[in-house]
């Protein structure tokens, strides 16, 4: 098993920027993949950003693309979620999963965290 936990939501203005954390435990060497999700007020979850353990290689929503960034230290078997020029429509509860293929579907990734809301103002 591997236990994920969210962090460093919050709220913030329009054009401002956040990170997040999502801190692994347990079996975490037998984890191939990593993603950020999010749900939005009254939408699915959706994809938002994945890498993989090694070589690193990550894959971007086009929503997100050139303002997010995914990052991973595996020392620490923690990822991270560095959002920049936030806009109101980036609210959500974001979600960190874990599994093992990257790919933008929610049902390849076993393991979830509790979520983190981000509130973007205008």
């Amino acid at each position: 098993q591997v236990q994920l936990v969210e962090s460093g939501g919050g709220l913030e203005q329009a054009g401002g920027s956040l990170r997040l954390s999502c801190a692994a435990s347990g079996r975490t060497s037998s984890t191939y993949a990593w993603a950020w999700f999010r749900r939005a007020p009254g939408k699915e979850r959706e994809f938002v950003a994945s890498i993989i353990r090694s070589p690193g290689s990550t894959d971007y929503a086009g929503s997100v693309k050139d303002r997010f960034t995914i990052s991973r230290d595996n020392a620490k078997d923690t990822v991270y979620l560095q959002m920049n020029s936030l806009k109101p429509e980036d609210t959500a509860v974001y979600y960190c999963a874990a599994g093992p293929r990257a790919t933008r579907s929610l049902d390849d990734y076993y393991y979830w965290g509790q979520g983190t809301q981000v509130t973007v103002s205008t």
